[in-house]
C-alpha cells in the first residue's frame, strides 16, 4: 500500500475508496453499481476506482466471475483507520461511508464515547456472516457461565444504549439470544454449515413480536407538563412500538418506572409505564425498572 499515493488523491476519490473498503470488510462483497448508486458516478469511473483500490491494496479484493461481483480477499488488510462508532453508525443508519476524517459543521456538539467498543475485525466477521447468512464458531464470555465455545447464526445488531449486541440463534442452548460484542473472541465463519429452518430470524418469537407501550409522566414527579414537552407527548402520553427483544433494554435506558403502582422514586424516573401487563411474555422485561413478574433470566446471555 502507498499511503503517500492515497493522500495525493482527491477527497472525493478517497471517499469512494473508503466506501469500497467498508463494503468489502463489513459486508463481504462489492459491485460497481454500488459506487454508481452511492456517488452518482459513471460505470467507467466506478471501474477505475475498483482497479485503483486493487492496485493500492492488492490482497484486499478479488473478482468473483460466477457472482459477477468483487469479494473480500483472503489477505485483507484495511488501508483506512475507522472508529467503531463510525462503523456502527454506518451499519445502523447508513451515515459515514466516506473517508474517516474529523469534520465539523461549526457547531459545538459533544457526544460522550461508550466505555467499551467492539474490535473491528470481530465486528466485520459478524456482519459479513449476517449478510451472507453464515454460521459462526465463537468463544464467548458470560457473567453466568464463564468462557464457552458456541456456534451461532447471527442476523441483527442490537444497540441497548450502553453496548452493542448480536442477535443470533445459539446452537448450544437451542434458542435465540443476545451476545455482547465485546465478549466475543476467536470468530470463525463455518462455510460448510447451513442455517436450519428453525434457526432463521422469522422463528425468533421475541424478535418478531411487537409490543405497544403507553408512557406517561411519572405521577411522583413534579411538573408533568415539562415531561410532556421533553418527550413530545400528545394528550399526556407517548405511545411507542418496540420489538419484544428490545423492550427491556429500552425501558432501562430511558429509566421508565414499570412497577404497577409507580412505586420507584428518584429524579431518574420521569416516565411511568401505564400498563405493566403490556410486558407480559417479554423475556427481557426483567431488565425494566420496577417490573416484578418473574421471568427466566437464563436467556439473557449478555446480562
Amino acid at each position: 500500500m502507498s499511503s503517500e499515493r492515497l493522500q495525493a488523491l482527491s477527497h472525493a476519490q478517497r471517499d469512494r475508496l473508503a466506501y469500497i473498503e467498508q463494503k468489502l470488510w463489513f459486508v463481504g462483497d462489492m459491485r460497481r453499481q454500488d459506487l454508481v448508486d452511492r456517488f452518482g458516478v459513471q460505470t467507467a469511473a466506478a471501474t477505475r476506482d475498483l482497479s485503483l483500490y486493487r492496485e493500492l491494496a492488492p490482497g484486499n479484493l478479488e473478482y468473483d466471475s460466477r457472482g459477477k461481483l468483487y469479494v473480500m480477499g483472503p489477505e485483507f488488510e484495511p488501508m483506512f483507520h475507522f472508529s467503531p462508532e463510525r462503523i456502527l453508525t454506518w451499519l445502523s443508519e447508513g451515515f459515514g461511508d466516506g473517508e474517516p476524517i474529523n469534520s465539523r459543521a461549526g457547531v459545538d456538539c459533544e457526544i460522550p464515547a461508550r466505555l467499551g467498543q467492539p474490535a473491528l475485525p470481530i465486528l466485520a466477521t459478524i456482519t459479513r456472516a449476517m449478510k451472507q447468512h453464515q454460521v459462526l464458531r465463537i468463544k464467548y464470555h458470560s457473567l453466568g457461565t464463564g468462557r464457552s465455545e458456541r456456534e451461532i447464526a447471527p442476523f441483527a445488531l442490537l444497540d441497548t444504549g450502553l453496548r452493542w449486541h448480536a442477535r443470533a440463534y445459539d446452537r448450544k442452548s437451542g434458542d435465540f439470544r443476545d451476545f455482547v460484542l465485546t465478549r466475543i473472541q476467536d470468530v470463525t465463519i463455518l462455510h460448510d454449515t447451513v442455517i436450519g429452518p428453525h434457526e432463521q430470524p422469522d422463528q425468533d418469537i421475541q424478535w418478531s413480536r411487537i409490543v405497544e407501550l403507553e408512557l406517561v409522566p411519572h405521577p411522583g414527579q413534579p411538573h408533568p407538563k415539562i415531561t410532556e414537552m421533553d418527550y413530545g407527548m400528545r394528550d399526556g402520553m407517548l405511545k411507542v412500538r418496540l420489538r419484544a427483544a428490545t423492550a427491556g433494554y429500552v425501558l432501562r435506558k430511558w429509566g421508565v418506572d414499570c412497577s404497577p403502582d409507580h412505586s420507584l422514586h428518584g429524579p431518574e424516573y420521569r416516565l411511568w409505564l401505564r400498563d405493566h401487563l403490556a410486558l407480559y411474555g417479554v423475556t427481557n422485561a426483567v431488565l425494566a425498572p420496577g417490573y416484578t413478574q418473574q421471568q427466566p433470566v437464563s436467556k439473557l446471555v449478555g446480562k
